[in-house]
């Protein structure tokens, strides 16, 4: 049988994990903590996608608030509705699924991009994008980020960031993929009762049955 604790489980966990997606992002607009950058736009065009604020952020709140709901532990109705309300429980767990799995999968590869195309800095040439066509082999040659004369350390700090979105992204993505897997096995081949309610649901039915045939014999 579905199981809302687990449900419940895994929306908790995703919390921190939207929250720390959320202030990655933030910060990524203010190198060294200036906000001077981002007034002049000198910041990589990645920044501008969003995607810890409304991908890992944001579209997650949708799978959170369903799947701390699913703890409570009337999630199915009564046995003799149990089927139907479990239908309509997986139809919506997948649905919320598929957009955390959009908000974080798109957190995750907008946050490769970045790291891949590298920061938007001061070099000698002037503004531009001294790694763009390294094809992120920079993220291994540290000798090559003081082409980057400014933001200072903007390198470091845009590695840093990108790397922890793509971290949080992955792992909100990772648990909402085996979230949906454990839910569609369990949920849609479970049974209408739990195991330790069949009797009880058993003997409601023949109660019923009873009740009928009485009825009819009169």
């Amino acid at each position: 049988m579905y199981s809302g604790n687990y449900a419940r489980c895994i929306g908790i966990t995703l919390i921190p994990l939207a929250i720390l997606c959320f202030l990655a992002d933030i910060v990524l607009y203010f190198p060294n903590g200036e906000t001077k950058f981002a007034e002049r736009d000198q910041l990589t065009s990645v920044v501008w996608f969003f995607e810890g604020i409304g991908g890992g952020g944001i579209l997650m709140i949708f799978p959170i608030v369903v799947f701390i709901g699913l703890g409570n532990d009337n999630i199915y109705g009564h046995c003799q509705t149990r089927i139907y309300g479990k239908s309509r429980v997986v139809l919506t767990v997948v649905m919320v699924s598929l957009i955390g799995m959009a908000g974080a999968g798109y957190c995750f590869n907008v946050s490769l991009l970045g790291l891949l195309k590298g920061p938007y800095c001061l070099t000698d040439l002037g503004w531009n994008y001294p790694f763009n066509h390294t094809s992120g082999r920079y993220l291994i040659d540290l000798t090559t980020w003081s082409q980057c004369r400014e933001p200072s350390h903007i390198v470091a700090w845009n590695v840093t960031l990108f790397s922890i979105l793509l971290a949080l992204s992955g792992l909100q993505l990772a648990l909402i993929v085996a979230h949906v897997i454990i839910g569609l096995a369990t949920g849609t081949l479970g049974n209408c009762c739990h195991r330790k309610k069949s009797k009880e649901c058993t003997e409601i039915d023949v109660s019923v049955g009873t009740v009928y045939q009485n009825h009819g014999a009169v």
